[in-house]
């Protein structure tokens, strides 16, 4: 495969025909259907369906697609790094980042990434998981912060653990169902919780079915960030599942706290979550080992609230 029959075919998917293609590429329509002939050629397969209306892409084209989309991501990410020691523009690190982990620690890791590498262009996404999958799988993004459920498939994504730490289940000030002392009293409540199509099992396995418990979908709200998270557990008086450290954000510690109940929650591991095949630039790794320089600072801290969060935290490297 060439570089540009996958520009030819990003081009097709996109634009929806070959004549808006070849206008896109500054090309003859001729020019880009002889070159989407010779990849279907190399290939052994059809790549297009080529009908009355127009050409769009079958089955195997849009399975090209993906990894073409991957491959000149990433050819442009070298071409940025390489531009970027010649002096010539800075080089851009794109990074989602899970909500509690950027009010706790982020604000320390960019200080002293800022300090190391000053010339990047940081680029920072709030990443649930719903948010950072796509992007990661679309290559627009280096890596993600997150939490690593099980269902994030190995054979597309890489995992690269950092930590532990407890879930819990939480209501802000004054909710009756403070009083509750098992999660069979909370199954007519309201919920808002944020999982993912991949994640939605496994966050409903931790949260009720190790427990032998269900509740009806109906119950169940998903919020992707956290701003609708909060104003939902906050005004609406919902009952939230998630991190214990959301519970030292300033959004939830004045007004939200923990439930004690006699279930036990499963701690959720977080790591460095990238696509398979995709290698890290050197801001990457950079910003990682900022990082884990950051957390392990915090695990040596005297200040209080650093101190919480720290107590919270396994560290697994």
């Amino acid at each position: 495969m060439k570089i540009h029959q996958l520009q030819a075919l990003i081009a097709m998917a996109e634009h929806g025909s070959i004549r808006a293609a070849a206008k896109a590429l500054a090309l003859s329509q001729a020019a880009v259907s002889k070159t989407l002939r010779e990849l279907e050629a190399e290939q052994q397969l059809p790549l297009l369906q080529r009908h009355a209306g127009g050409t769009r892409l079958n089955d195997a084209g849009r399975v090209l697609l993906k990894h073409a989309r991957q491959v000149l991501r990433q050819l442009e990410r070298a071409e940025d790094e390489l531009a970027a020691l010649r002096g010539q523009h800075a080089a851009r690190l794109c990074v989602g980042v899970t909500p509690w982990l950027a009010e706790t620690l982020l604000p320390d890791v960019v200080r002293l990434f800022r300090q190391r590498m000053p010339e990047i262009r940081l680029e920072l996404f709030e990443g649930l998981l719903a948010v950072a999958l796509p992007l990661l799988r679309d290559g627009q993004m280096d890596f993600a912060i997150g939490p690593l459920f099980s269902s994030i498939s190995a054979q597309e994504f890489h995992c690269q653990p950092l930590l532990t730490h407890p879930c819990r289940v939480f209501a802000r000030h004054g909710h009756p169902a403070l009083r509750a002392s098992s999660l069979e009293e909370l199954l007519e409540q309201d919920w808002v919780v944020n999982y993912s199509p991949v994640t939605y099992e496994q966050v409903m396995h931790s949260l009720f079915g190790r427990h032998g418990l269900g509740i009806g979908p109906e119950r169940l709200i998903c919020a992707h960030s956290m701003t609708l998270l909060s104003s939902m557990v906050l005004q609406a008086g919902m009952l939230s599942f998630g991190p214990e450290p959301l519970l030292l954000c300033h959004g939830f510690q004045p007004h939200v706290q923990a439930l004690s109940l006699r279930e036990e929650m499963d701690g959720q591991a977080m790591g460095i979550i990238s696509h398979q095949g995709h290698t890290h630039s050197y801001a990457a790794m950079c910003f990682i080992d900022c990082l884990q320089q950051s957390l392990k600072q915090k695990s040596r801290s005297s200040h209080p609230t650093d101190r919480a969060l720290s107590e919270m935290l396994s560290l697994l490297f």
